[in-house]
């Protein structure tokens, strides 16, 4: 059997994670997990490198030695307030970098594969299909929309885009949290909070986007693919499914408008993706908000 070659940046974040889990059982593929620093995982059974795709020298040196048949980069800075605030480490990180992996990826030919978001639109006119014009309101934003540029104008055939919204999920030694897991905490604890009523997006399992990113790479489907939940609603009535969910009374919850919280970063209104092209083309068949949450509490 022919195996493939899999290098995943980003290994230690969610979404990497779950491509590692799931590629890791694969017996025709040979998997290179990489992220920065040290493996954080609990369980350590497959191939790890330590690699700052800020580093050009890095990331050549890191494709050349594995010449990978594909190149999964799930690696970004997310935080969108941090983003306005540090602006050219999110430059680094979310444009350079992706450049860095991209011309070895050309170089080596290996299939490259990145993560994008809901973000790079203004939530005028959502929910969003692929050929939809972006028009980012955000430093985040704008630098995502960069790399997808980057992308399409490097004349490279063998690449895919994968935009994402809000993803969710349990993993081992998170760096980051996410809003499904927070709001159940604070319903559990019926600690007070303030949810946003204005503001719209479809919740991604981890896994779901996992399944989507492996199938773009067994496919090897080149373009853009939107890959996310299969429902879009307000971050208000998310929180009011998980509680209805998980029989949590919701009465610690306020609403308020995004305008109150004075965020240093634009948020877009109204996301959520139309996922026809996914469905068609990778079989993608993302679970609910209600089955997601089923799912992850089976995992325990």
């Amino acid at each position: 059997m022919d195996k493939k070659t899999i290098l995943v940046t980003g290994s230690n974040g969610l979404l990497g994670q779950k491509i590692v889990n799931q590629l890791k059982e694969r017996e025709d593929v040979h998997l290179i997990a990489t992220s920065k620093g040290e493996n954080r995982r609990l369980v350590k059974d497959f191939n790890y490198e330590s690699l700052d795709i800020t580093s050009e020298k890095e990331v050549e040196k890191i494709i050349a030695k594995h010449n990978p048949d594909v190149v999964i980069n799930t690696a970004a800075m997310t935080n969108v307030d941090a983003c306005e605030d540090h602006q050219e480490e999110c430059w680094d990180i979310n444009v350079k970098a992706v450049d860095y992996l991209l011309q070895s990826s050309k170089k080596h030919n290996s299939h490259f594969i990145h993560l994008s978001t809901d973000f790079v639109f203004d939530g005028e006119n959502g929910p969003y299909i692929e050929t939809d014009k972006p028009n980012p309101l955000s430093y985040y934003a704008k630098s995502k929309l960069a790399s997808e540029e980057l992308i399409e104008q490097s004349g490279y055939e063998k690449t895919a885009v994968a935009r994402t919204i809000i993803v969710f999920g349990t993993g081992d030694n998170l760096s980051r949290g996410n809003l499904i897991m927070w709001a159940k905490g604070a319903l559990e604890k019926q600690s007070p909070i303030n949810v946003v009523d204005d503001q719209y997006r479809a919740p991604t399992l981890a896994e779901d986007l996992a399944k989507g990113c492996i199938a773009i790479a067994d496919k090897d489907a080149n373009g853009i693919f939107h890959l996310s939940g299969p429902e879009t609603m307000s971050i208000l009535e998310i929180v009011k499914r998980i509680g209805k969910h998980y029989n949590l009374s919701t009465d610690c919850v306020t609403p308020i408008k995004t305008a109150i919280l004075n965020q240093n970063a634009s948020r877009p209104s109204r996301t959520g993706f139309i996922i026809d092209k996914a469905k068609r083309e990778l079989d993608y068949n993302p679970l609910t908000l209600e089955q997601s949450l089923e799912f992850l509490d089976n995992q325990k």
